[in-house]
């Protein structure tokens, strides 16, 4: 059985990868409008408050999931959904740096055994270093029953 307190004191609020990314208006227009969106702040590059959607905010990673030395916890990993929380417009042709640590880790028991979340959250910041929004991924591992 994977012990979650040990894995906390390890990996818990340790930037594990980085990267530097720029949003092309282009590409945020084209999956704006094939998501169906219709409010001029995400379909209109010429609207001043011209931004990203929240969904294409999802699709932002780091480039690493896990940390390169998380263990392997066996069992069946699924995708556990995502977030996004907003501080401020995601904006096009803004340098941006992408940063990404463990948020929690925490399991939950059930009819069909345990089950381990793993949220990872992504930070977007500008080249000001101000907070754009937190993205957070869940993983989740139901553990193998004990044979």
């Amino acid at each position: 059985m994977v012990d979650l307190d040990e894995l906390k004191g390890r990996f818990l609020n340790t930037e594990f990868a980085s990267r530097d990314l720029q949003l092309q208006a282009e590409k945020l227009v084209t999956a704006a409008k094939a998501s169906g969106e219709s409010r001029s702040e995400f379909i209109d590059s010429s609207d001043e408050n011209f931004q990203a959607t929240p969904a294409y905010l999802c699709s932002i990673s780091s480039g690493q999931h896990l940390p390169i030395d998380f263990p392997s916890l066996g069992g069946i990993p699924m995708d556990g959904g995502k977030a996004v929380e907003r501080f401020a417009p995601v904006k096009p042709d803004v340098p941006m740096t992408v940063k990404a640590h463990l948020h929690d880790i925490y399991d939950k028991k059930g009819r069909s055994g345990r089950m381990i979340f793993i949220v990872v959250r992504t930070e977007l910041f500008d080249a000001t270093n101000t907070h754009l929004a937190n993205i957070d991924s869940r993983l989740v591992v139901r553990e193998k029953p004990d044979s």
